[in-house]
C-alpha cells in the first residue's frame, strides 16, 4: 500500500488502531479475558527454553507424546496453561516470547514469558546454565508492550492489558534447584536459615509483582509453591523418606506459601484496581495425592518417564527414558513435573474452585469483573 503524504499514512494508523480497539473491545465482552500473559517456569514454559542454551530443554521425545510431538513444554501434553486457555477460548495456544513468529498481531492475544529452571532469584537455576528469570520475563513483557502501544494506540493498549490474564507460577526452583541442591547448597543452608531465605523471595517477589502492575496488569493469579517434597525427585534424593514424602522440604513451601498469601492480601489492599488471585496449588496437589485412587490414578509416588532412582526421579525425560504406557494413571510425568492427566485437574480447580482452591474467587469469577 502506497501513501500520498505523511498525511494520509497519519489518517490510516489512526482509523486502523480505532478499528482494532473497537474489535477488542467486542472480544473482551464476549470472553472476558481478551489475551493471557504468562510468567513462571518449567509448568508454565510453552518452548521458550527451545531457543537458548540452557541443560532445561525438553524439546525430545518422549516428551510431548500426547500433545503430538515435543514443543519444549516439561510433560506428556499440556500444561495448566493451555488448559485454561482453551477453557476461555483464546486461538490456539499461548505462543512462546523468543518464538520468531511471536510479533505483531499474534501479540495482542497475548504472550508466554515462562522459561524452565527459572526462579524469583536471578540465582536460581544456575546448574542448568541458561534460564530466563523473573526480572527478565517482565523486561520482555515490557518490551511486548511497546510493541502492542505501537499497533493498537496507548488508550486499547491499556484496556487490553488492563483486562488480560496475567499468570504467575513460579518458586519451586528458588528452593529445589537453588537452596536444596544436593551438595552443593549445603554451605547455604548452615549459613541461611530457612526463614531468611524465604523473606528474600518475598521481597524480591514484592517488587516484581508491583513491577507489573505498574506496567498495567490488574488481573493476576499467582500460583503458591506446591509439596515439593512428594515429586519422585525429592523422593530419590532424600532416601531416608522412605516411602514418605520429604517433610522438611514441604515445610520449606508452606513456610514460603504463608508469607506468598499474605503478600498478595498486602498487594490487592494497597495497588488500587487491582484483582489479585492466590491459588493454592499445594492444597490442590496435596488433595490429588491423597486421593488418587480415588481419582482414577495407580502411581502417586513414582515417575511414567523414568531412567534411573527408585522413584524415577534423578535423571531427566529424554530419549534414552522408558516411560508408561498409560500416561493418565500417573501423578507425575517426571522427576519434577505432573502429567497432563494431573494439570487437567489442577485446571478444574483454579477454574471452578472453591476458596479452599483459590482465593478469593476462581478464574471463571475474575473473567466476569
Amino acid at each position: 500500500m502506497g501513501f500520498h503524504s505523511y498525511k494520509e499514512k497519519t489518517v490510516f494508523i489512526v482509523v486502523f488502531q480505532i478499528l482494532t480497539a473497537s474489535a477488542l473491545f467486542k472480544i473482551c465482552l464476549a470472553k472476558g479475558f481478551n489475551a493471557a500473559f504468562v510468567f513462571g517456569d518449567s509448568l508454565a514454559d510453552a518452548g521458550n527454553n527451545n531457543y537458548i542454551d540452557t541443560l532445561a530443554k525438553y524439546n525430545v521425545v518422549p516428551n510431548g507424546i500426547d500433545f503430538g510431538k515435543p514443543t519444549g513444554r516439561f510433560t506428556n501434553g499440556k500444561t495448566i496453561v493451555d488448559l485454561v486457555g482453551q477453557q476461555f477460548g483464546f486461538k490456539g495456544f499461548i505462543p512462546p516470547y523468543l518464538d520468531p513468529a511471536t510479533k505483531g498481531q499474534q501479540l495482542l492475544n497475548g504472550v508466554n514469558y515462562a522459561s524452565g529452571g527459572s526462579g524469583i532469584l536471578n540465582g536460581t537455576g544456575e546448574i542448568f546454565v541458561g534460564r530466563i528469570n523473573l526480572d527478565t520475563q517482565i523486561s520482555n513483557f515490557e518490551k511486548n508492550k511497546q510493541s502492542i502501544i505501537s499497533i493498537i494506540g496507548q488508550p486499547a493498549a491499556s484496556q487490553l492489558i488492563g483486562e488480560a490474564l496475567f499468570s504467575i507460577t513460579i518458586g519451586s526452583n528458588d528452593f529445589l534447584n537453588n537452596y536444596l541442591v544436593p551438595l552443593v547448597s549445603i554451605a547455604k543452608q548452615v549459613l541461611v536459615s530457612p526463614e531468611i531465605f524465604v523473606t528474600s523471595l518475598i521481597t524480591r517477589y514484592r517488587l516484581q509483582l508491583t513491577r507489573l502492575y505498574n506496567l498495567g496488569a490488574r488481573k493476576i493469579i499467582v500460583a503458591n509453591v506446591g509439596p515439593i517434597g512428594c515429586i519422585p525427585y525429592q523422593r530419590d534424593v532424600n532416601p531416608t523418606a522412605g516411602d514418605d514424602c520429604v517433610d522438611s522440604s514441604n515445610k520449606l513451601a508452606q513456610l514460603f506459601n504463608a508469607q506468598l498469601k499474605t503478600l498478595i492480601a498486602e498487594l490487592s489492599t494497597n495497588l488500587r484496581g487491582s484483582k489479585f488471585v492466590y491459588a493454592d496449588v499445594y492444597h490442590v496437589v496435596e488433595d490429588i495425592l491423597n486421593n488418587y485412587k480415588n481419582l482414577g490414578f495407580e502411581n502417586a509416588n513414582s515417575a511414567c518417564c523414568f531412567i534411573a532412582g527408585r522413584f524415577g526421579g534423578l535423571v531427566p525425560c529424554g530419549p534414552l527414558s522408558t516411560y508408561c504406557p498409560n500416561r493418565s494413571k500417573y501423578v507425575f510425568w517426571d522427576g519434577y513435573h505432573p502429567s497432563e492427566a494431573t494439570n487437567i485437574l489442577i485446571a478444574k480447580h483454579l477454574l471452578d474452585g472453591d476458596t479452599n482452591d483459590i482465593s478469593p474467587i476462581n478464574l471463571r469469577q475474575l473473567a466476569e469483573i
